[in-house]
């Protein structure tokens, strides 16, 4: 059965990340993606230059005009900048109560633009953490939720135990941050499991966690165990970024589609 995938994040007009990265990679995974913008980025491969937030209502009306006509089998969540947006967003997922969510805490893009307010960070720990089948945070963001440091694969465990605490059922806390490793930890409440990270010479590597996100979403909808979720998953962007677009003077996206372009010959 086709899986149903809905995507609330913002739009980046470069392509490579948020909502068209999200819808891309659904595509990429065999499912039919949907989508809620919550806000509109204008950036490139060089950075974030300028952000306008929907209203609450019209995200909030978007949400319902998907769950009132279509079979909904898992949301990611990206990009939310206001408390108001977050607000409305909880309550219509605690009204459709859909079976898997997967937050990505985005907070500041890869170029260093504030992407979520400062008073929008209690509100989603307290609104959507407890929602959340999975939540998926780098290090700075995994240290702004739980206000634990973390700059050791050492101290990944902690800050994994505190955001279960916080009502998350699962979190993978992403080590690309680390200077050592790359690894990551899945971890939720009782099992801790680890994944070993690859580090890719590229500077290609704008999308990286919305794709992963939205490859997770994907995958647990379609029937996967969170282990074997995170580890298809990983594999997917692995690739992806291996096989990274060289576009714009900035950082390139990441390639959503390597299966697709190598069976139709452009891609080697």
């Amino acid at each position: 059965m086709l899986k149903h995938l809905l995507t609330i994040a913002g739009s980046d007009s470069s392509g490579g990340a948020g909502i068209q990265a999200d819808l891309k990679t659904f595509a990429a995974h065999g499912t039919f993606g949907m989508s809620v913008i919550t806000a509109v980025t204008a950036q490139n491969t060089c950075g974030v230059t300028k952000l306008q937030d929907i209203a609450p209502d019209i995200v909030e009306a978007q949400i319902a005009a998907v769950f009132d006509d279509i079979r909904v089998d898992a949301v990611k969540i990206g990009m939310l900048s206001r408390p108001e947006t977050i607000e409305a967003i909880a309550k219509s997922l605690r009204k459709y109560q859909p079976p898997i969510i997967v937050l990505d805490p985005v907070m500041i893009s890869k170029s260093g633009y504030p992407l979520l307010a400062p008073e929008a960070c209690a509100t989603l720990i307290k609104e959507l953490l407890p929602l959340a089948t999975l939540v998926t945070p780098n290090l700075p963001e995994a240290e702004a939720i739980s206000g634990v440091q973390v700059s050791t694969k050492a101290a990944m465990r902690p800050v994994a135990e505190k955001i279960i605490s916080l009502g998350a059922k699962a979190v993978l806390v992403k080590g690309g941050h680390l200077n050592d490793t790359a690894d990551d930890l899945l971890f939720d409440g009782h099992e801790e499991i680890w994944f070993a990270g690859q580090r890719i010479a590229t500077k290609n590597t704008h999308g990286t966690g919305c794709t992963l996100s939205s490859s997770l979403a994907a995958n647990l909808a379609k029937g996967m165990s969170l282990e074997e979720a995170v580890k298809a998953s990983k594999a997917y962007v692995t690739e992806a970024i291996a096989h990274g677009i060289t576009l714009g003077s900035g950082c390139g996206p990441t390639h959503h589609f390597v299966d697709l372009y190598r069976k139709a010959g452009i891609l080697e």
